[in-house]
């Protein structure tokens, strides 16, 4: 992935009218979505596979496209257990070398993905978002992270919790959605990554002279902030 990479574009000037009621929905109704059978067994895979590693600590990769962040989070943490999780089977099949004996790469869809975690006592002690969908126009709000009834799921899990973005609106509105559910008050900023790109679109974003930010703040394991059934 190189060349030239266009700026996010968006018909909104700031943080969604909406963001704090579609938070609050999300704190309060729980989600009722079924969860598919194929991310129940590969839930159950990776569950075995990290059994192996009870002793490692767990680095979860959200999102992980093609895979090329969760080797080199692997190869940068070597003491750790290192999940990738992405819903395409053909990202996860392309080629960026062999996995190193402490990643795991998983198809599955991450909204029922982190249900299970939780529900299983999952405690990353690092949880990457790395340059997620933008869904820039308004009317996708619920398409972001921070817009979606999952939302709570993510910083009940805890540990250090990294969003990575190209559009700082993004990274904006998810501290204020954080800020809502949690309390906890994090910085956005802007950086240069040190070193290779974790993604293809770090790289992709870096030559094209687009800033880059992003959020890295530290949660506890809250399974409560989950709405009662």
């Amino acid at each position: 992935m190189t060349g030239h990479s266009r700026a996010i574009t968006s018909n909104q000037p700031g943080p969604h009218r909406d963001l704090t009621r579609r938070v609050e929905r999300a704190l309060q109704h729980p989600l009722r979505k079924p969860v598919a059978d194929h991310t129940r067994e590969a839930f159950e895979r990776a569950e075995h596979w990290r059994d192996a590693r009870a002793r490692m600590p767990l680095i979860l990769d959200a999102g992980c496209g093609v895979g090329l962040s969760t080797r080199r989070l692997a190869s940068e943490h070597p003491g750790c257990a290192v999940i990738g999780v992405d819903r395409s089977a053909d990202r996860l099949s392309r080629d960026h070398g062999p996995l190193p004996d402490n990643a795991l790469l998983v198809r599955a869809d991450l909204v029922d993905f982190w249900r299970l975690a939780l529900a299983e006592g999952w405690q990353p002690a690092r949880h990457y978002l790395l340059y997620p969908n933008p869904y820039p126009k308004s009317v996708h709000l619920k398409m972001r992270w921070h817009g979606h009834p999952i939302f709570p799921v993510i910083p009940a899990l805890g540990g250090r919790l990294e969003l990575r973005s190209n559009w700082r609106l993004y990274v904006e509105e998810f501290a204020l959605a954080l800020r809502q559910a949690t309390g906890v008050e994090a910085g956005v900023e802007a950086f240069e990554p040190d070193g290779e790109p974790l993604t293809p679109f770090e790289g992709k974003y870096r030559q094209s002279g687009q800033s880059l930010w992003r959020l890295v703040t530290e949660l506890p394991h809250r399974p409560e902030l989950l709405p009662v059934e």
